[in-house]
């Protein structure tokens, strides 16, 4: 009999602001007990050093795989190396530049491409604002390209006790996209909001 194949998730970190999305999606995933590939960009690795006090050897430690940016014969440059797909967090207006137009340089736009075209979910945690019609315009691109454009958005709504449950929140709805449930995820009609109550306003009760 085959060998029961652990799942496995790329995680490409780029040089925006926003760091600390990488970090625990990396988390969520050995929580999971998904299999994490990550590949940083070198401008990652200075936004690392801005935003956080960690050296890049303890993010590394994080991942079960970590690739090099330069590595182009790395697993994750290959469609035959099976993934639930990629999340790109943060993912700079360079990076989705590159996967726009499949110009790769480098393993992380590599591996973007590839998961485009296995028909695979890449998300896309875009950090820019505000944005001008260029960078619109490249957005559209990858959403027709089939790439799911998820910019880190607060969800008021689940009444984060501060920063880091904001960033959960936001890395656990991306990762809801790979049919993945992140328990630090707060659900609206589960968690917070109508929990079969009326809705404010409209005089209806969910059944």
């Amino acid at each position: 009999m085959a060998k029961a194949e652990r799942q496995r998730l790329v995680v490409g970190v780029s040089g925006a602001s926003g760091i600390a999305y990488g970090l625990r999606a990396l988390d969520a995933c050995r929580e999971l007990g998904i299999e994490s590939h990550l590949v940083m960009s070198k401008a990652a690795a200075l936004t690392l050093a801005h935003e956080t006090s960690l050296p890049v050897a303890e993010v590394n430690a994080k991942a079960d795989v970590v690739h090099k940016v330069g590595d182009i014969g790395a697993s994750i440059a290959s469609g035959s190396f099976r993934t639930l797909g990629m999340i790109v967090a943060p993912c700079s207006v360079r990076t989705m530049s590159e996967i726009a137009t499949g110009v790769t340089s480098s393993l992380l736009s590599r591996a973007a491409d590839v998961t485009l075209k296995e028909r695979r979910p890449l998300v896309l945690m875009v950090r820019e604002s505000p944005l001008h019609l260029g960078h619109l315009r490249t957005l559209v691109r990858l959403a027709e390209m089939g790439a799911v454009i998820a910019p880190p958005m607060p969800a008021f709504y689940a009444q984060p006790s501060g920063l880091d449950a904001m960033v959960d929140q936001s890395v656990g709805r991306a990762l809801d996209l790979f049919g993945l449930s992140w328990t630090p995820v707060r659900r609206w009609g589960e968690d917070v909001g109508p929990l079969g109550g009326p809705v404010a306003g409209d005089g209806v009760t969910e059944v």
